[in-house]
């Protein structure tokens, strides 16, 4: 058990204490926004991880700093670590960029080139013929990883530029086409394409 002299009293009860709710609140919340994401992406080994770690920080830290916590500062700490814990789970996830995406790309000409495009650069193909409320169009699919979706939404738009997309989740996908994955070289990060 810590001992705070009276002079120091008011410190940790009006800053230490409040930044330290805050602190644990953010790391806390961060692990639940990304092990929900998780749950929702699939990711079945990595979410009770997170989710053990986050009660763990719960328990242990928060439950004993809350304890002593009777000003409005430490209340107003915990809202706000609350507040940026859900955005820091986002921005991490976000750049993290895990799991795969169904791209839905409407046109009505010059598809060739696009498909092309597309294959040449290792991405899975589907091309359909559809009708569309203005005449004959193309239902072009491809599934992407979450950070391809950039490079490939970049050469949609080069060759259609109106063209109409559609995006969503792919909670999985089985034998498609994909670039091929990233890899480690002399501890820099380098793509490697077909």
């Amino acid at each position: 058990m810590i001992v705070i002299g009276d002079s120091a009293q008011p410190l940790y009860t009006w800053f230490v204490l409040p930044l330290m709710i805050f602190l644990a609140r953010v790391i806390d919340v961060t692990l639940g926004t990304l092990r929900i994401i998780f749950v929702s992406r699939g990711r079945k080994y990595l979410a009770p991880l997170l989710g053990f770690v986050e009660v763990f920080i719960w328990i242990a830290v928060i439950a004993q700093i809350t304890r002593g916590a009777h000003n409005i500062v430490a209340y107003l700490a915990y809202a706000a670590g609350f507040a940026a814990g859900n955005f820091i789970g986002i921005f991490v996830e976000n750049k993290l960029a895990i799991g795969m995406l169904v791209i839905r790309i409407i046109v009505q000409d010059h598809v060739e080139e696009l498909n092309s495009h597309l294959r040449a650069t290792g991405y899975g193909v589907t091309s359909v013929d559809a009708e569309g409320a203005s005449g004959t169009v193309k239902l072009i699919y491809t599934i992407v990883r979450r950070r391809d979706l950039p490079e490939v939404t970049s050469i949609i738009h080069h060759y259609h530029p109106n063209a109409f997309l559609t995006i969503e989740e792919a909670r999985s996908t089985e034998k498609g086409i994909f670039p091929i994955q990233s890899t480690r070289t002399s501890g820099l990060l380098q793509r490697k394409r077909k």
